[in-house]
């Protein structure tokens, strides 16, 4: 004989379905937000690029012909600090005359403040004004430093697959600002050999954005001709940590920290980049006592087609890199060091190990016509492809009307 069903059971096991029915149908409907979001900002042109040239020319540029033989001009930075802003969606816990004051312990002269998507106002002197913010909320840290800018651009991909992609945003971001800097490379989902080689219209690499000292993806870019200066920063989010202090900075050959004449020096080049351990390891006594006393550059140059660089002490080696990142020359335990650019040497960079762990980086000589161009430095000559962009973008259409439609027969109707 079959048991009736209690009518408290039946209860029970329709208000468990409708329960489960809600919690599906409100996964289901993030899920398709989440899509409709990322193939909405998928949106395009989609670029024939150019082939990679490699530097030529009878001439060889020199980005410390303005005061590379001056052990004294040099002033320390940092382009790449976040601090606390208005409003609850923070990174970091410490307002900017804060985060401001932190840095002036360590002797740094120019501190620039590029919180995400939002220009921030100098603390106490508005001649250091800096208009400089971090762009990017993408899903892969595709990042970017715009300088010189009125206004924050909010447009991004939230998965930038594509070098089209990462070229559409650098192009929208050039034409308003000065110029851009592409953030740490090596924390980006997605760097790639051959989208370092294709890509163009920043004028700075951020370096030794990880553990690596080598700056490969670096000498993808400019092996492909697109030349670019370099510099190190902390990307600060905790000034309270010695370990993320006063770890990487840059040394700028600059007459004061106003922006008129930041801009000149960060597009001139005449600055070198370095990594710094964190000394003490927690020490804050040792920290600030080992920063005031850091390897540097005493000179650096260039006589007829000889790059040559004299330090402060002796390093255990000093490197010379050039084309498709191959190491032209390597000099031990010495404080001094010269190599003679060849007819088939594009480019020539240095870089200094020291016995403690800090690491010195220059800006590369690279071969150019002074006759018909200042520098190196070449705008991007990527061109529209427009039948793939037709389709590409017809393609993103289509998967937006998909996504709406399962919304409806999933979210709405069911």
């Amino acid at each position: 004989m079959e048991k009736e069903l209690r009518p408290g059971r039946r209860t029970s096991a329709s208000l468990l379905g409708k329960i489960s029915v809600v919690v599906l149908k409100t996964l289901a409907a993030l899920v398709l937000i989440a899509l409709l979001a990322v193939f909405v900002t998928s949106v395009s042109p989609i670029y024939d690029f150019a082939e990679p040239r490699p530097f030529s020319g009878p001439d060889i540029f020199n980005p410390y012909r303005d005061g590379g033989d001056s052990a004294f001009c040099w002033k320390r930075a940092n382009f790449h600090t976040h601090t606390r802003v208005k409003g609850i969606l923070n990174e970091c816990a410490y307002w900017p005359d804060e985060t401001d004051a932190a840095y002036r312990k360590f002797g740094y002269d120019i501190v620039t403040f590029s919180n995400h998507n939002e220009l921030t106002v100098h603390p106490y002197d508005p001649l250091l004004q800096v208009n400089v913010y971090e762009h990017g909320y993408n899903l892969f840290k595709y990042h970017k430093l715009v300088f010189g800018c009125s206004d924050v651009n909010l447009f991004d991909h939230l998965v930038p697959l594509f070098a089209s992609q990462k070229q559409f945003q650098l192009d929208l971001l050039g034409k308003e600002s000065d110029f851009i800097q592409m953030n740490h490379p090596l924390r980006t989902i997605g760097t790639s050999e051959d989208h370092m080689r294709k890509l163009g219209g920043y004028r700075i690499m951020e370096l030794d954005s990880g553990k690596s000292k080598e700056n490969e993806y670096w000498d993808w870019a400019l092996s492909a001709g697109h030349y670019s200066f370099g510099l190190a920063n902390d990307d600060l989010h905790f000034p309270d940590r010695s370990s993320a202090i006063a770890v990487r900075c840059n040394f700028l050959c600059c007459p004061s920290a106003r922006y008129e004449d930041i801009r000149k020096t960060l597009l001139g080049g005449c600055y070198y980049a370095m990594r710094v351990p964190d000394y003490g390891r927690g020490d804050w006594e040792v920290k600030y006592e080992r920063n005031r006393h850091l390897p540097s550059i005493e000179r650096i140059g260039l006589d007829g087609q000889t790059v040559y660089i004299a330090l402060s002490c002796p390093a255990d080696s000093i490197k010379v890199t050039g084309q498709d990142h191959a190491t032209l020359a390597l000099a031990l335990n010495t404080s001094e060091a010269r190599y003679t650019l060849t007819p088939d040497d594009p480019y020539a960079r240095i870089t200094a190990y020291f016995p403690d762990g800090e690491v010195i980086y220059t800006n590369p000589f690279a071969r150019y016509d002074a006759s018909a161009a200042e520098s190196p430095y070449v705008a991007p000559a990527h061109t529209v492809n427009i039948p793939l962009t037709v389709l590409f973008n017809l393609m993103i259409l289509v998967l937006c009307a998909g996504t709406l439609f399962a919304f409806y027969k999933i979210v709405i109707k069911w």
